[in-house]
């Protein structure tokens, strides 16, 4: 059976210079979108795999103590001592 040319869209009104414009915009936003999130994904892949290789050679090496203080070491080399909260708010 054949269609007729109604049930194909006659009526269906064409898409302005404007949307047509939009759409081309939208389509290559969505796509540099999208290479940039799998190429992010990539990255964190990546990193993550490097990062797990060097913890299980640092783990094969260094004993677990030694691991633990040298995290305390770093965490209060960082540390900014708290003052007074009274001092602050004269």
């Amino acid at each position: 059976m054949r269609k007729s040319p109604l049930a194909e869209g006659v009526f269906k009104p064409k898409p302005t210079a404007i949307e047509t414009r939009h759409d081309a915009t939208n389509r290559a936003a969505r796509q540099i979108i999208g290479s940039e999130a799998s190429a992010r994904e990539a990255k964190t892949e990546r990193l993550k795999a490097a990062r797990l290789a060097r913890d299980a050679k640092r783990a094969k090496s260094v004993p677990a103590s030694r691991i633990v203080a040298q995290r305390k070491r770093a965490s209060s080399k960082g540390a900014v001592p708290l003052q007074n909260e009274e001092a602050g708010h004269a």
